[in-house]
C-alpha cells in the first residue's frame, strides 16, 4: 500500500480511501491522487514514500482555497494532533497544500527542489500559518456588524460580559474571564477577581479555555501603570471543536470589544497552559529589550600600539 486518505466526521478522524502500490515509483503511484481528492473539501494524506527507512511516510494537509472556513480550522489547528498520533518518529517531512496540482508527480517535485533551495517550515509554523489565513478570512467577513459573529457563533456578548469589560478600566477587579457556551455558543462571563501579577496564572482555569482581560498594575521609571492585557488561553487536550471555536472566534470577538466598549488593549498573548504566564513574561512582551548596537571599530594596522 502507498498511502491512505482521511478526513474528519463528527470530530472522529475517518479514512475513506487507500492508495494502492502499484509500482516501486513513487511519483507513477501518487497520480491517482487527482481522483480522490475534492476541489472544495479538505483531506489528510499520508503517503510512504521511502519504503525501507523507519521514518519513510510523508504526512500531506491538503486544504483547498474554496473549503469553508470552518473546515480550514478544523484541518489546520488539528494536523499535528495527527502526526502525533501516528507517531512523529515515522514521518520524514509534512507538505501544506492548497491544490491538487501541488500533489501531482510534477507538483512534488516541484516541492522537493524548493526544499533545496529555502529551508522548509516547522510543523508548528505551517500550522499557524494556516490558522492564521483562516482566522483573517473570518475576521474580514464580520464587516458591519456589532454583536454577533460568523461562521457559527449564534449568539451576541452577554451584558454581564460588556458591564464588567466597561468596569475593567476604572474598577477595583482587574482580571474579568470569559467563556463561550459549547452547546449555546453564547459569550459569558467566566468570573470577576483581583489578582496580582504573581497569583495570575492561578486565577485562570488550565482546564478550559478561556479569554481573560487582565488590568496590571506596576511601576516603571517611577510612574504608575495599569496596561490591560488580553490573554486566549486554550489547552491541549480539549476537543476539536472548543478549539476551533475559540481559535476563529478570537479576532472577531476582540472586534466586537473595541466597537461596543471602547476598550484599549495594550497587549495579546497566546498560551496553551495558564502557567506559562509570568511577570518576566508579562514584562518582557510589553516592554522588549532594545538591542544595543555597537559602532563599527577600524582595526589597528600592524605594527602599531
Amino acid at each position: 500500500m502507498r498511502g491512505l486518505v482521511a478526513g474528519i466526521k463528527d470530530e472522529q478522524l475517518v479514512f475513506t480511501q487507500s492508495i494502492t502500490s502499484k509500482s516501486t515509483d513513487f511519483f507513477d503511484d501518487i497520480e491517482v491522487i487527482d481522483t480522490l481528492l475534492q476541489d472544495n473539501e479538505a483531506a489528510y494524506l499520508t503517503l510512504r514514500r521511502y519504503p525501507n527507512a523507519p521514518d519513510g511516510f510523508v504526512a500531506v494537509t491538503y486544504i483547498p482555497d474554496t473549503a469553508n472556513v470552518r473546515q480550514k480550522m478544523l484541518f489546520a489547528s488539528t494536523r499535528l494532533t495527527l502526526v502525533r498520533e501516528l507517531g512523529p518518529e515515522k514521518f520524514r517531512e509534512t507538505l501544506f497544500a492548497t491544490t491538487k496540482a501541488e500533489l501531482t508527480a510534477e507538483g512534488w517535485r516541484k516541492h522537493d527542489q524548493h526544499g533545496k533551495l529555502k529551508a522548509p517550515l516547522t510543523e508548528e509554523e505551517q500550522t499557524l500559518q494556516g490558522v492564521k489565513e483562516a482566522e483573517a478570512e473570518t475576521s474580514r467577513g464580520t464587516t458591519g456588524r456589532k454583536s454577533h459573529f460568523t461562521h457559527g457563533l449564534k449568539s451576541p456578548i452577554s451584558n454581564d460580559v460588556i458591564e464588567a469589560l466597561k468596569t475593567l478600566p476604572n474598577g477595583t477587579d482587574n482580571l474579568v474571564q470569559i467563556k463561550i457556551d459549547m452547546t449555546t455558543e453564547k459569550v459569558e462571563l467566566a468570573g470577576v477577581s483581583s489578582v496580582g501579577i504573581k497569583e495570575l496564572s492561578g486565577a485562570i482555569s488550565p482546564a478550559e479555555p478561556r479569554y481573560s482581560f487582565f488590568r496590571y498594575f506596576h511601576e516603571l521609571d517611577g510612574e504608575t501603570k495599569s496596561p490591560i492585557i488580553f490573554i486566549s488561553s486554550c489547552p491541549s487536550g480539549l476537543k476539536v471543536k472548543e478549539r476551533m471555536l475559540y481559535a476563529a472566534s478570537r479576532a472577531v470577538f476582540l472586534d466586537s470589544v473595541r466597537k461596543e466598549v471602547e476598550l484599549e488593549v495594550s497587549k495579546k498573548l497566546e498560551v496553551s497552559d495558564p502557567s506559562e504566564i509570568s511577570s518576566s513574561a508579562v514584562h518582557e512582551q510589553l516592554y522588549p529589550a532594545i538591542e544595543q548596537k555597537q559602532g563599527f571599530s577600524r582595526p589597528r594596522r600592524p605594527g602599531k600600539k
